[in-house]
């Protein structure tokens, strides 16, 4: 179906991270039904098939997700129904009426031992029921058949709900040193980041459709596939909330102590290199995220990031 005005806009998850800012970005490119998971739970799929069917959108952009990763690993089948089942459910009825789907992944699809930014070509070997559940999902997606774009992210953060930007700030309030790990690395992504080049894509798909049907319908099977979307750039946690203590309003810093992952144990292992690369999403997309530090300075002075 091509994206051609007017056009109702579906977005699940309306109330998380990425969820909100994208309630923001996506408008001007369509009627925004934003559905937070009091109007749309994902763990029932006879819901989420009926809400799709009963609003029938031109596009559905899932951002609801199962994030707590550490919970998962004893809440396995409440992650696998929202993570797995439920995009599944959501792809494959988006492909009956024809509306393409945006699906958001993670870099715990990967296991970390690769030295080198993992690319959307190198297999997924998730060490995790978070991971696990979210390749679940991908494939789900691909496996409907319909028009869809998953991004994958990586270190997601920002001023509302419960990230490692918001956990730093409160503890840095609180004590004086802080231990945290400096053996894994990846790219810190502000939310507003995933929204606004999400949002730039899908102006893009909307152009390619602005005169013809047909061309519309031709940029999505063409582009259709696993995209990896992160800041530019990469570091450590521990550098990640030293450069959180730098640019924020704390009279008083703390001490920021450097830790392997050995001295912080946590139920769900994490992948020790998170790096992924965003060369595929420049080719295709003509985008280039902006810098994690940059995003960040933006993120806590109340800016806005810029669309690559």
């Amino acid at each position: 179906m091509a994206l051609d005005a007017p056009r109702t806009i579906l977005l699940t998850g309306a109330g998380g991270q990425v969820g909100f800012e994208l309630a923001r970005s996506l408008q001007g490119l369509g009627r925004v039904v934003a559905c937070d998971r009091a109007a749309l739970d994902l763990s029932d799929l006879a819901r989420v098939r009926e809400a799709v069917r009963g609003i029938r959108p031109a596009l559905v952009v899932n951002a609801a997700a199962y994030t707590a990763v550490d919970r998962a690993e004893t809440d396995a089948e409440a992650a696998m129904l929202i993570n797995g089942a439920a995009p599944g459910v959501l792809a494959e009825e988006a492909a009956r009426i024809g509306a393409p789907l945006v699906h958001y992944s993670t870099d715990y699809v990967f296991d970390g031992r690769g030295n080198a930014a993992y690319t959307e070509e190198d297999e997924p070997n998730p060490q995790n029921e978070y991971g696990r559940s979210k390749l679940a999902g991908e494939r789900a997606v691909a496996a409907a058949g319909g028009a869809h774009l998953i991004f994958r992210t990586s270190w997601v953060y920002g001023m509302r709900g419960k990230n490692f930007l918001l956990t730093m700030l409160r503890l840095g309030a609180e004590r004086e040193a802080l231990n945290v790990v400096n053996d894994q690395i990846g790219a810190p992504t502000w939310s507003n980041t995933i929204a606004v080049m999400t949002a730039n894509i899908l102006a893009q798909a909307i152009g390619a459709g602005a005169t013809d049907r047909a061309r519309c319908d031709e940029w999505w099977r063409e582009r259709s596939g696993v995209y990896h979307l992160t800041a530019s750039g990469q570091t450590s946690w521990h550098g990640f909330a030293e450069a959180i203590f730098e640019v924020s309003a704390l009279g008083t810093k703390p001490t920021v102590h450097a830790i392997p992952t050995s001295a912080y144990p946590t139920p769900a292992k994490r992948p020790s290199n998170s790096r992924l690369s965003n060369d595929k999403l420049a080719r295709a997309f003509g985008l280039c995220p902006p810098d994690w530090r940059e995003a960040l300075n933006l993120c806590v002075s109340g800016g806005v990031s810029p669309a690559g």
